[in-house]
């Protein structure tokens, strides 16, 4: 089943919008709104930049990265801000900012995903080499002599 087509201008939107409602009751750190926001920003370099390698690879390092950082940061601070016994209005805009933080979290690993599938499509290889051999078969042989055909080895003619 092929994946669809899914533009990085939509999924640096999204997450933008996300990002900025998860924001809007004052219960994330500030490292929270940095790292994601400097991963916009680079995503947006993958846009500018449309035949970067780098950028994309740099773009979905840091989405992968923010995952993390993510989650050590909504569950530090999900019960120290809560608020307690303040008005509706506040307990209403935390909850839709603390919706709004989660569903960014998830939607990030399908993000991940599909800047994946960019980064092949820009012609970047991941070929990481950890000592296991290759159990796909799908490395390409086609450059290799065969041992077989070989010419057979001459002995120089010695002059006396």
């Amino acid at each position: 089943m092929e994946r669809p087509v899914i533009n990085l201008k939509m999924i640096i939107t999204v997450h933008w919008l996300l990002t900025t409602w998860g924001c809007l009751y004052f219960w994330l750190p500030q490292g929270y709104i940095w790292s994601n926001y400097a991963v916009l920003a680079i995503g947006i370099w993958a846009i500018a930049q449309r035949d970067s390698v780098d950028a994309v690879a740099m773009y979905l390092i840091g989405m992968v990265i923010t995952i993390l950082l993510d989650i050590i940061h909504i569950a530090i601070n999900y019960e120290r801000m809560s608020p307690g016994q303040g008005s509706d209005a506040l307990r209403d805009q935390f909850r839709f900012s603390v919706g709004m933080a989660i569903l960014s979290l998830l939607l990030k690993p399908v993000s991940c995903l599909f800047v994946y599938q960019m980064y092949k499509e820009r012609g970047g290889d991941c070929s990481i080499n950890i000592g296991f051999p290759d159990l796909t078969g799908s490395r390409d042989r086609t450059s290799y002599q065969t041992i077989g055909e070989q010419e057979p080895h001459r002995q120089p003619s010695t002059s006396s």
